[in-house]
């Protein structure tokens, strides 16, 4: 297979030929070539993806089927490797979807190389109305080492991100563990003080978990935990880019505090990507989604019930809104994720012989447009193409 694109890091016009799911080599090509081919970065990585297309990882049971339809649904929309996100529930509930999850890696070759890992969002989050979120309420509960081992076990190991209120009891050590097993600590779903921040960042948390959402609707206008967050410059944060959770100049305020700290997610849930309509989910709540892509519960449109865009979206209105380069913002969703997570693989190695042959080639329209995905690669092989995207 033979490549040829422009490089979103360099705008340097390359050809890429893979091998055995390699980079065998890269080489440069006349700029003349440009005019007709699609940008090309490594594969695009979502840190947090609850379901999308239908798929949901967050049902009452989770099935291999959700985990194979999100994993195809997201190579269309650019994404080549995600952590599916299983949030608040019963010790059974989590146990039984990170051993679907575990059970689809190890069954579909395309699921395992896709599926980095596995996002554990609570259920050691705030029970407060506002930090909690959507999280169950009866769910919500202090850290358990032991609860934890068990869906590590049941998930061979996969969990990879954990999300956690500081101000749980038992909290601060638990981070300590987790860091210490390898694991990385984002804090989300909390209304914790600058005291218990400073310490949950000692003991190793790294991250802030979609900043910004996940809080009270109305705050002492400074110090609070978002500014706090914000202004911490040991924690790296995730936005959501949808255009509903963040308004646009909040987006932009954030973004710029961050500076090159800041990784888009999408934070997608399962009527991602569906017609505009009214849905029911399997727990009962009837959802509205609208042609806009605003997701709202049928007796509360004031506020969201999730958000309904995949990382297309995001990356095209991290342009849009605030103002950064179409290179800032697809690195926010390659090289900067993977090395939050420490990974050798997709992202982290970029156009180096030898590396994974994971790419995301696109065409970047105007600042008012969605950024248009030509071709998806994985390991080597075209996943999704769209006239054929620049793959040979």
């Amino acid at each position: 297979m033979r490549l040829q694109g422009i490089r979103f890091d360099t705008a340097e016009v390359v050809e890429v030929e893979v091998k055995d799911g390699l980079i065998a080599s890269v080489k440069p090509l006349e700029s003349a070539a440009a005019q007709e081919l699609p940008w090309i970065s490594p594969g695009w990585f979502d840190l947090q993806v609850n379901g999308f297309n239908g798929f949901d990882f967050n049902g009452e049971t989770t099935t291999v089927q959700d985990v194979v339809g999100v994993t195809e649904a997201l190579y269309q929309r650019g994404v080549t490797h995600y952590l599916p996100t299983v949030i608040t529930g019963s010790l059974e509930r989590i146990k039984q979807a990170v051993t679907t999850i575990a059970e689809a890696c190890e069954r579909y070759p395309d699921v395992c190389r896709s599926v980095v890992g596995i996002h554990l969002e609570g259920p050691y989050i705030s029970g407060e109305d506002g930090p909690r979120g959507a999280h169950a309420r009866t769910y919500v509960r202090d850290p358990n080492w032991e609860e934890f081992a068990q869906w590590q076990e049941a998930s061979g190991n996969r969990i990879r991100l954990v999300t956690v209120a500081p101000e749980r009891k038992g909290a601060i050590a638990f981070i300590r563990r987790l860091k210490e097993a390898g694991i990385t600590v984002s804090l989300g779903h909390t209304c914790a003080n600058a005291d218990e921040l400073a310490q949950a960042v000692a003991a190793g948390a790294a991250l802030s978990t979609h900043l910004g959402n996940g809080a009270h609707t109305q705050l002492q206008r400074h110090p609070n935990y978002i500014w706090n967050q914000l202004g911490e410059d040991r924690l790296w944060a995730t936005f959501i880019a949808d255009g509903h959770h963040l308004s646009p100049p909040v987006l932009k305020a954030m973004l710029r505090a961050k500076r090159d700290q800041f990784i888009l997610v999408s934070d997608s849930v399962k009527f991602g990507g569906l017609s505009p309509g009214r849905y029911s989910s399997v727990i009962g709540a009837e959802v509205e989604l609208h042609p806009d892509g605003r997701l709202t519960p049928i007796d509360n449109p004031l506020i969201l019930a999730g958000s309904a865009e995949a990382l297309d979206v995001g990356v095209s209105n991290a342009v849009r809104y605030a103002g950064i380069s179409w290179s800032e913002a697809i690195e926010a969703v390659t090289l900067r994720p993977a090395r939050l997570l420490g990974l050798s693989g997709p992202g982290r190695e970029w156009l180096e012989v030898g590396s994974e042959a994971s790419f995301t080639l696109f065409r970047q329209p105007d600042r008012q447009e969605r950024i248009r995905i030509s071709a998806v690669v994985l390991n080597g092989e075209t996943k999704y193409s769209f006239m054929g995207g620049g793959a040979q």
